[in-house]
């Protein structure tokens, strides 16, 4: 059923592709008799132009595990508050732009900061190619601006590290020992009122040989929170097993560095300029608004080209070694 939603999606775009191009041919033969169809074709060439970076970034996604969905990670680097609450932007900035896209989603971890923001989050983003997409943000993210939380305005750098795992279907099989984990339940945190869980439902699986630990306590069934827990495992040693074969290939791999200054691949300045730019792809945006509301689209497509062709989003001379200066 997959394979033939997908082949019925390509059959789709293709005539939407020949459908515009007919449209376009037929604008550009009435502006020539002297009609005056200037915004019609404007309109049409954005819609035209859009489509295909979404075909092309779709065909750019050819890795093993790239149309899989993905659980997203994202933990705050030091700084206490301000890169707790930096945090929580990007968990909304990731959640926005999965509602865009189309993509469900399923906060399955969440601890809350001490004053503001979060001390780490995990959460799904179902659907097919979200793992491919969301490698682009794996890594850490710098933000400057001037902080809310001081007295005295003065500008802050804060950092958060966001990791993305392929959630492991039933295909794969991961074997698991019962021997080599611990289960635990406990009480599910919240906000106090009706989010206060007077049970034991929240389950947390530690894997020994690894030191592997996951959690769930977004359910109130303990059941459905072991689920959860146990997908959230067999994706993270997945994960685990690929990472030990990139090791062989490579000793360092950016999106393990500190969460600290010289590590990051994309910076956020909001004060005393505004400009987002990823030091991979060299891309620099200026509406920081619209990337934070959920607009991460042209960084996804421009990590994926860099990513293929070693090419970044300036001049097009610089690879992959050169991208981060």
């Amino acid at each position: 059923m997959q394979d033939r939603k997908r082949l019925e999606e390509a059959i789709a775009n293709d005539e939407r592709i020949r459908g515009l191009t007919d449209d376009l041919d037929t604008l550009f033969e009435l502006a020539r008799e002297g009609e005056d169809v200037s915004l019609d074709i404007d309109r049409d060439m954005k819609r035209y132009g859009d489509l295909l970076e979404r075909l092309e970034t779709a065909m750019l996604l050819s890795g093993e595990n790239d149309a899989r969905s993905a659980i997203v990670t994202i933990h705050p680097g030091a700084g206490g508050t301000e890169s707790q609450d930096w945090a929580e932007m990007l968990m909304r900035m990731y959640l926005r732009w999965a509602e865009r896209a189309g993509f469900q989603t399923v906060v399955t971890d969440r601890l809350e900061g001490e004053g503001a923001g979060i001390k780490s989050v995990t959460f799904e983003v179902n659907g097919e190619n979200a793992y491919g997409l969301l490698q682009s943000e794996i890594g850490v993210h710098r933000l400057v601006r001037i902080s809310p939380f001081d007295a005295n305005a003065r500008r802050h750098t804060s950092f958060a590290s966001v990791f993305v795992f392929p959630q492991v279907d039933d295909e794969i099989k991961i074997d698991i020992k019962l021997d080599d984990v611990r289960i635990d339940t406990f009480r599910s945190s919240g906000a106090g009122g009706q989010h206060v869980n007077m049970t034991d439902s929240a389950v947390r699986i530690t894997h020994f040989p690894t030191g592997i630990v996951v959690q769930c306590q977004n359910e109130r069934s303990q059941h459905k929170n072991r689920d959860s827990a146990w997908k959230q495992l067999r994706a993270r040693l997945y994960e685990y097993e690929l990472e030990k074969k990139r090791e062989e290939t490579r000793k360092t791999e950016d999106s393990k560095l500190d969460i600290n200054f010289g590590s990051q691949i994309r910076n956020y300045v909001l004060a005393p300029y505004r400009l987002v730019k990823d030091l991979r792809s060299r891309l620099s945006l200026g509406d920081v608004d619209r990337v934070l509301e959920g607009d991460l689209d042209p960084l996804m497509h421009a990590y994926l080209v860099w990513r293929r062709t070693g090419k970044t989003a300036g001049d097009g001379k610089d690879g992959p070694d050169g991208a981060g200066e």
